[in-house]
Parts: structure tokens; C-alpha cells; sequence
């Protein structure tokens, strides 16, 4: 069995396990009354199961299980916790969202549960070694000092910026599919170029994430059978997280310019890949920050600016809007991996880039007025818009003198 042979049987195993455990895990949800109720600014129209996260938890620590069992993958485990340590983490990030998806929670407990589970892991050994500054040569050392800091700014960005993207019916799984897929095929590319450790986890994670999510995506997709819930969201974004750390974080050979021409925008900065295949996430976060720093108001209050509202506000309805921002997704992964594989694309990566930026900003910049914000929930709301009033015409001057005059 080839290694790829074996990273096929972990995504398939991945895909089928989530889908068949989102069904036991859908009864037990409405068994119990973990359920989304339709409502004035809901865009759902019946009770909705909400702890659809926990499906694929069971089915992202049974494929790591699984993996271990491989021989192609043995060196992964051997002597490393690092795959406990993300599983580990996986849970404690899912716990606090489940939390909050039964009963809310303020702000600060819920970054306090993510900083948690983002110390699991550099407990357990899963950051990264590296920082690459873009086009200089030699990467800057981490010390141990910054290291628990480094990976609780990295997880608590992650998980939020999938948290908040996940607004329609299968955008965040979608997204963190396309995204994680990308992020495998890159790791095993610079696993094949010999810039990362063949024991390295990251792919192995970036496989694992993809198969769960194309596995909950039939019980997700508009409309919706059942929700992930901010679990779920936000154990795909430390999903995310601990795998661009272990790839983008130590790359262990230092390139030249000449090495591969392809590799030269990202091969010189791999801590960057995350900002591009995860780019709608981490542009939507960004203008969220904007738009709240504008009005003064918390960053934990939600809104309706969305990049997903704002499409749905153009009116592109509900499954439109999704694929548009898939294919967004999927062509910004596509500037990452073709330089990968076709050195000849490399001149073109700065042109699309900028291409791509001014799009982007022209299509989703924040408004100038803000959305209004409708209290306890973050979807459009449903209320009909205030018809327009009609101003009567002014009489003209011989109106007057008649009315004057008693004629």
C-alpha cells in the first residue's frame, strides 16, 4: 500500500463515518431538544437539530484511529503526541461551542475555552518551530517563551473566522473542505520537494478535515437538515489552525531563488498559505472588524454584513450565494498549488493576486451605512421592507387664487 493509497482510505473512511454518525446524532439531538427553532429572523423555516459538530468529532478521532493502523502512516504516531494532542484540543474547542450552542455564553468564557484548547496543543507539541518572513532566506526561530502565544492568537483567529463565516447552509463546510483539501495536496507537495518532515501531521490533519466535511455536507446543504453549531465550527477551525501550523511552521530546508521558480511566492513564506485558501473566513473576519470598530461597537455583536449576506442582499438567494463563495475558495487554493506544479504560472501570481484583492474589496467592501442588526440572532430578517410614502403634488398658483376667491 502506497502512502497516497493510504491518505485515500482515511478520506474515504473520514466521509462515510460522518455521514452515517450525523444521523444518530440528528435523533438524539431532537430527542433531547438541541434544536434551532425557526423564528422571526431565522432564515430556516423548522426546527433544525444543532449539534451536528459532534458527528464529525467522532469521525475526525476514528479516522486518526485508523491512520494509525496503516503502515504507511505508522511514522506519524511513533513516539509523537501530537495526533492525541489534536484530538485532545478537538474536543475541549468542541465542548465550549456545544456550551454555547445549549445555552449562551459571554464572550470572554468563550475565548477562554478556545485559548484551552490551543494550549493542549503546545502541551502536547503541535506548533510550529518557524516564522518565514516573505523573500528572506533565513526563518526566524521561535522560542519557547512565544510559542503558547503564538498558537492561542493562531486558534483563536481560526476557529472565529470559520465561526463567522458560517451563515448559510453548507458555506463553512464547503469552505473548510476546499481550503483543507488544498492545504493536504500542498503538505504532501513539500513533502515530495523535501522542504517538510515525511512524519509530519498537517496533511494528515488537512485529509481528515476535508473527508468530515464532505461527509456532513449531504445532511447541511440548503436546506438543512442539521447545523454544526458553533461546535462544530469551531472545531473545524482548530482543525485548520493546528494543521497550517505543522505545515507552514516547519518547512525544514531553507530555499533559494533558484531552487523551484514555481514554489517562490509561497515556498518563502508558508505561514501565509492559510491567508489565501482560507481567504473568504479571513476577509470576512477582517471587515467584520472594521465595520464594528467604525460604529464603536463590541466585536462579539452581530450584524448582517456578512460576505454571505450581502450576496443574498444582491440576490443571489440561498444555494447561489454558497457556490459563489466556494468558487472564491477554490480559486484562491488554486493560486497556492498551481506555482506547485507549473513553475511557468509564477509570473502571474502577483497580477491575479491583485486582480483578485480589487474584486474582492469592490464586490464585499463594507458599506458605508451600516446593516441593521437584528436582536439575538445573525441572519437577514424577514420583516417586509416599509413601502415607500408618495408625496402629493404642491397645487399650482391658479388653485390658489380660486380657492382664494370661494371659486
Amino acid at each position: 500500500m502506497t502512502l497516497y493509497e493510504s491518505y485515500g482510505i482515511v478520506v474515504a473512511f473520514a466521509v462515510g463515518a460522518t455521514f452515517v454518525l450525523t444521523f444518530p446524532v440528528r435523533w438524539l439531538a431532537v430527542r433531547f431538544g438541541a434544536v434551532d427553532n425557526p423564528g422571526e429572523h431565522r432564515m430556516h423555516s423548522k426546527p433544525t437539530p444543532v449539534i451536528g459538530g459532534a458527528a464529525m468529532l467522532l469521525a475526525f478521532c476514528a479516522s486518526i484511529e485508523l491512520a494509525s493502523r496503516l503502515t504507511p502512516l505508522a511514522g506519524i504516531f511513533s513516539g509523537s503526541s501530537e495526533p492525541l494532542g489534536v484530538m485532545l484540543a478537538a474536543a475541549v474547542i468542541y465542548l465550549v461551542g456545544l456550551i454555547d450552542d445549549v445555552r449562551d455564553i459571554s464572550a470572554p468564557a468563550k475565548v477562554a475555552g478556545q485559548v484551552l484548547a490551543a494550549m493542549v496543543l503546545v502541551f502536547l507539541g503541535v506548533t510550529m518551530y518557524y516564522f518565514k518572513i516573505p523573500f528572506d532566506p533565513v526563518p526566524i526561530t521561535l522560542s519557547p517563551e512565544i510559542l503558547p502565544l503564538m498558537t492561542a492568537v493562531w486558534v483563536v483567529g481560526m476557529a472565529n473566522a470559520v465561526n463567522l463565516i458560517d451563515g448559510l447552509d453548507g458555506l463553512a463546510a464547503g469552505i473548510v473542505g476546499i481550503a483543507s483539501a488544498a492545504l493536504c495536496v500542498y503538505g504532501l507537495r513539500l513533502m515530495h520537494l523535501g522542504d517538510l518532515g515525511a512524519n509530519n501531521v498537517g496533511p494528515l490533519i488537512a485529509a481528515v478535515t476535508f473527508g468530515v466535511c464532505v461527509g456532513f455536507l449531504p445532511h447541511n446543504f440548503h436546506p438543512a437538515k442539521i447545523f454544526m453549531g458553533d461546535g462544530g465550527a469551531l472545531f473545524l477551525g482548530l482543525a485548520m489552525a493546528a494543521s497550517t501550523m505543522v505545515i507552514g511552521g516547519r518547512t525544514e530546508t531553507v530555499a533559494s531563488f533558484t531552487d523551484v521558480p514555481g514554489l517562490t511566492f509561497f515556498r518563502f513564506a508558508p505561514l501565509f498559505i492559510p491567508f489565501f485558501i482560507l481567504g473568504v473566513p479571513i476577509l470576512d473576519t477582517a471587515f467584520a472588524i472594521i465595520r464594528r470598530s467604525a460604529r464603536r461597537s463590541s466585536f462579539a455583536e452581530r450584524d448582517l454584513g456578512h460576505l454571505h449576506h450581502r450576496l443574498v442582499r444582491l440576490g443571489h438567494g440561498h444555494r447561489r450565494s454558497v457556490l459563489i463563495l466556494w468558487a472564491w475558495t477554490a480559486l484562491l487554493s488554486a493560486f497556492v498549488l498551481v506555482p506547485t506544479f507549473a513553475p511557468q504560472a509564477n509570473a502571474y501570481v502577483p497580477i491575479g493576486l491583485a486582480a483578485l484583492a480589487v474584486g474582492l474589496y469592490t464586490v464585499f467592501r463594507p458599506a458605508g451605512r451600516p446593516a441593521p442588526t437584528p436582536r439575538g440572532h445573525d441572519h437577514p430578517s424577514s420583516q417586509p421592507a416599509a413601502e415607500p410614502r408618495t408625496l402629493e403634488p404642491l397645487p399650482d398658483e391658479t388653485v390658489l387664487l380660486r380657492r382664494k376667491h370661494g371659486a
